[in-house]
């Protein structure tokens, strides 16, 4: 056979087979085309959301341990934790929310949280700014008849917990509710400290709260601890709220009157999370979703931003970053968003903490990267317990079929009452100073009555819509007898309401301006002998430096002095000098 014939035999056989492939590929039915389709869509989305229903189902659903991270010399671990049956057990999610993301969604659109009824008061700072506090007394779940009006006394021994909701939450959201209902079943006293602007109170202050304003919680720290002296004060925070309250328990060291905590799915850095919230698709989409919530308040406080901000960057920020950078980094004064995230990040305190301190994150975290979990910082301090799970989202940790619970909460009732029954609570070594800076405080008007807006927001009234028959005792800051159209109830669709008190603190001193000249004759010389022991304080140390000052110019100058005067007067001591000396 000649070449060119066996050439076109080999193209003949070629289009054979390609044919002959083509063929075979028709002959196969379309649905198993589509369902090979479906299958390998069903393994991108199974990888994407991160789902373990697979792995959970070959291990048999036994869960994953809890991992502790604790200083090998800690206390905390060997009085308290070792002792809480739920940390030497496993943690298995439910088994139909196999995924973080699936739990992370649960939780903020259902959650089946407890019904609970708040009762609430208006606490105002310094500043002039107003905090919603929202109570559930330990009566208020006992069940049977519950007396809204029953006030807590000032000798109250029961354990009282203060709750720092997570950024753009108040106490209204789910997990809040679970947290809350589960320590006042247990017969504690909780009160929800809510961020400024949020759960239904206006903005009264120029002053507005960020990841890191520690100054609002440490306030109502030191209010609650003189209105109830005899009560051992614990505090939660969740998310950014537990960002805060691990930065302000590192502030404050010992000068705190906090003697137990626990932090909840902590971001720790900000600046890394910020990073992992724009790595992936996933994480982009809750960087929109936080945005839009971050907006959402922006919004109710538009009056004030539109002031003190750049509102139309706000109006257009697609990210967290980005509304940072045009609302609070020109509201708190920062040079940069990354100025604001490093200065705020709470890792940077974990060393000074001395407060028992539990700390729990998940590795499968979608908004709070493990990335950021100070894992060296957590060991090397002995007040703190790390305690991380594989699984659990933020904030989530439902568990059983029915997801009826989440398994922090329990977590976290468990540690504190341990904690509370061991010798190992902390004790203020120093009480917080209330000197001269407490007398000069803001005169914005603070008196104790409340003014419902139109559109439901609640802020606080002037003294010229007031009247003094409603003024109440400042010692009982449970609502007492409310007028009916100062009560608001709020909540969500599960029919919870929330009985708003209108015991604002009045804590301001106006000097010079509506001041009785009783008080204004004994506020004088309070200031002036304040003033004076404050000078004698500076001159005292001011001496003392500068004799220190003195000592360190000497010892480091004296080698060149020395020299010199060696030289200048060389000549003149010859006579005096050893002949030992002068060869030198």
């Amino acid at each position: 056979m000649s070449p060119a014939s066996m050439a076109s035999a080999a193209c003949v056989d070629d289009i054979s087979a390609a044919g002959l492939f083509l063929r075979t590929v028709a002959m196969v039915p379309a649905a198993h085309y589509l369902a090979a389709s479906l299958l390998a869509l069903l393994i991108l989305f199974y990888n994407l959301f991160e789902f373990h229903f697979l792995r959970d189902l070959l291990h048999g659903f036994r869960g994953d341990p809890v991992v502790l991270t604790f200083n090998p010399a800690s206390k905390i671990y060997e009085g308290v934790v070792s002792k809480c049956r739920i940390f030497h057990r496993r943690y298995l999610p439910t088994p139909w929310l196999a995924s973080p993301h699936l739990q992370t969604a649960f939780l903020h659109f259902f959650g089946r949280p407890p019904c609970v009824t708040y009762r609430r008061q208006l606490f105002s700072v310094r500043d002039g700014g107003t905090i919603a506090l929202d109570w559930l007394l330990a009566s208020d779940v006992a069940g049977g008849y519950s007396n809204m009006d029953k006030a807590i006394s000032k000798d109250d021994t029961a354990p009282l917990v203060i709750v720092i909701p997570g950024l753009t939450s108040d106490s209204a959201s789910p997990y809040v509710k679970h947290l809350t209902y589960v320590m006042a079943k247990q017969g504690w006293n909780v009160v929800v400290s809510n961020h400024r602007g949020l759960a239904g109170i206006s903005i009264t202050s120029d002053c507005f709260y960020n990841a890191g304003w520690t100054e609002d919680i440490r306030e109502v720290i030191n209010h609650l601890h003189q209105e109830y002296p005899k009560a051992h004060i614990f505090a939660v925070g969740t998310s950014v709220g537990a960002n805060i309250l691990v930065k302000y328990l590192g502030e404050d060291e010992d000068n705190t009157p906090v003697t137990g905590a626990a932090s909840i799915c902590s971001p720790w850095d900000l600046v890394v999370c910020d990073r992992f919230l724009t790595r992936k698709p996933v994480q982009r989409l809750y960087n929109r979703a936080l945005t839009m919530g971050l907006k959402d308040y922006a919004k109710l406080h538009k009056p004030v931003l539109a002031r003190l901000a750049n509102w139309e960057g706000i109006r257009k920020s697609c990210s967290v970053r980005e509304f940072d950078s045009h609302a609070t980094c020109l509201v708190g004064k920062f040079e940069t968003v990354d100025t604001f995230y490093r200065c705020c990040s709470s890792v940077n305190f974990t060393g000074n903490i001395v407060v028992p301190l539990l700390c729990i994150s998940a590795l499968d975290d979608p908004l709070c990267t493990k990335e950021a979990i100070p894992w060296d910082e957590c060991r090397a301090n002995k007040n703190i317990v790390l305690a991380t799970t594989a699984h659990g989202g933020h904030l989530a940790y439902f568990e059983g079929l029915t997801a009826q619970s989440l398994w922090w909460v329990e977590a976290v009732r468990e540690f504190l009452s341990v904690l509370h029954a061991s010798p190992f609570i902390h004790g203020q070594k120093k009480a917080p100073t209330h000197g001269l800076h407490s007398l000069l405080e803001s005169s914005i008007d603070k008196v104790p009555f409340v003014n419902v807006m139109e559109d439901g927001m609640v802020a606080a009234m002037t003294s010229d819509g007031a009247h003094d028959e409603h003024k109440e005792d400042l010692h009982n800051p449970i609502n007492h007898d409310m007028k009916p159209e100062n009560e608001v109830a709020y909540g969500d669709q599960s029919g919870d309401r929330t009985v708003v008190d209108a015991d604002l603190q009045q804590s301001a001193v106006s000097l010079g301006q509506g001041v009785e000249e009783e008080s204004s004759d004994n506020a004088i010389p309070d200031v002036t002998a304040s003033v004076t022991g404050s000078m004698n304080q500076l001159s005292q140390r001011y001496r003392t430096s500068m004799w220190l000052l003195t000592y360190i110019a000497i010892v480091t100058t004296w080698p060149l002095v020395g020299s010199v005067l060696h030289n200048i007067f060389r000549k003149k001591l010859k006579g005096f000098q050893p002949a030992a000396w002068i060869r030198r």
